[in-house]
């Protein structure tokens, strides 16, 4: 067997793809432009891909087996003509939940406890020349007591929600398929969400009934000191409308995606007045050093189990 993974840049430094050895001939490239796809596939009968394009083209200029997808989303994978040539088709579920969750609180305590800010202060020296004992230059926010809204109640949205009850808060959320039913959280429709909540986290896929779900119209329905969370993917909120919010009102807004990535040098947050109130991170809350060694020996078991057929 002979397998390729073509965009390990993806997965970072420090996860070993040597064990992918024991299921024969294996090549590792750090990353594969468009045009060195099918050349670097030809007698390969299992590639590893995150974000590299294995389309109808590719699949028809090769003879691939197994497609094994290092990620949940598929977006990137023609599914029905991997269907119609008897092409396996493996993602990764699960493996980044307590990451994400993990990394939605960091987000969102730097917004509320001004870590940076309090840090610079220390570190410039100021402290040292006090003469009290404490500073307090910018507001800090409690979790505890606060309308925490979740957009998107799947794995990851219910372990923000438990995390956040944890905290204190008042959890309620808002379905996008108008699917999900729990009972344990109070769930609302959109703008009653965003009217009422302090936070809101964001946590559901990029769909026909997600794109834009934040456009200029419902960003106005939230409160001006409202704190927005945003680890699903970009493309759900307007970020032209989310940046002039952030300067116009009190609004803070962290987010770990973008609809461009990487960040496109036009984007919107880069010309942003009020950068203590905005924070972006490059889509590393999956990324936990614990949640990539997950995610390859997830696909080992997805080759394991296709070679088990």
């Amino acid at each position: 067997m002979k397998i390729v993974c073509l965009d390990a840049a993806t997965l970072g430094e420090n996860v070993d793809l040597s064990v992918f050895k024991k299921f024969g001939e294996f090549i590792s490239y750090q990353k594969t432009k468009s045009d060195e796809v099918v050349p670097r596939l030809k007698g390969v009968n299992v590639v590893i891909t995150n974000k590299v394009v294995i389309d109808k083209a590719v699949m028809d200029a090769t003879n691939l087996k197994l497609i094994c997808i290092s990620a949940t989303g598929m977006n990137n994978v023609d599914l029905e003509h991997a269907k119609a040539k008897n092409i396996a088709v493996k993602n990764v579920a699960g493996y980044s939940t307590a990451s994400v969750v993990q990394h939605t609180f960091a987000l969102l305590f730097e917004l509320t406890n001004r870590i940076k800010f309090y840090d610079r202060y220390v570190k410039s020296g100021e402290w040292v020349k006090s003469e009290i004992f404490t500073y307090l230059g910018a507001d800090i926010s409690e979790i505890a007591g606060k309308e925490f809204g979740i957009i998107g109640l799947g794995e990851i949205g219910r372990g923000v929600a438990a995390a956040a009850r944890a905290f204190g808060a008042n959890v309620s959320y808002y379905s996008t398929s108008g699917a999900n039913k729990n009972s344990e959280f109070a769930q609302k429709n959109l703008d009653e969400l965003l009217r009422s909540s302090d936070i809101i986290s964001i946590h559901s896929p990029l769909n026909e009934k997600t794109r834009n779900l934040l456009g200029a119209n419902e960003i106005n329905l939230l409160k001006d000191d409202a704190i927005v969370l945003n680890l699903g993917r970009g493309g759900i909120v307007d970020e032209v409308a989310m940046a002039r919010a952030i300067d116009e009102r009190n609004l803070r807004f962290g987010t770990d995606v973008l609809e461009s990535e990487p960040m496109s040098e036009n984007s919107p947050f880069l010309n942003v007045k009020n950068k203590e109130n905005l924070l972006i991170t490059p889509h590393v809350a999956w990324g936990s050093l614990e949640a990539r060694k997950r995610l390859i020996s997830l696909i080992v078991k997805n080759i394991e189990e296709f070679i088990k057929g």
